[in-house]
């Protein structure tokens, strides 16, 4: 532990209760950080490289072209139909979620009746 005046200090502050890192530690962390960010850069870099020599970055376009005319060819619902169905979902959820909650309390009162 460190003791600075007296008082146990966990946390790196000062007495005062301030923190006062010297600037060389700032540029160490500044440094690292901007290594850090380099070889990210290089790995990300590698493996674009690497997966666009292999023809793999023009499947995924070729993919996207297709999907997307395939989209093209859908029917989307109206307005009127997307709320409807909305509601008929929702109406259908709360009707789900009461019988299960009511099969839930018979089940519980048959069981505690047989105290089973």
């Amino acid at each position: 532990m460190v003791y600075r005046g007296g008082l146990e200090n966990r946390f790196g502050l000062t007495a005062d209760g301030g923190s006062n890192p010297s600037l060389s530690a700032k540029q160490d962390v500044f440094v690292t950080d901007l290594i850090k960010i380099g070889i990210w850069g290089a790995v990300i870099g590698t493996i674009f490289v690497v997966l666009w020599r292999k023809g793999y970055l023009l499947q995924l376009t070729d993919y996207v072209q297709q999907t997307r005319e395939e989209l093209r060819k859908c029917t989307w619902p109206t307005w009127d139909e997307l709320k409807g169905s909305t509601l008929v979902v929702s109406i259908s959820i709360f009707v789900l979620g009461g019988f299960v909650v009511l099969v839930d309390q018979v089940f519980f009162r048959v069981f505690m009746f047989f105290k089973l």
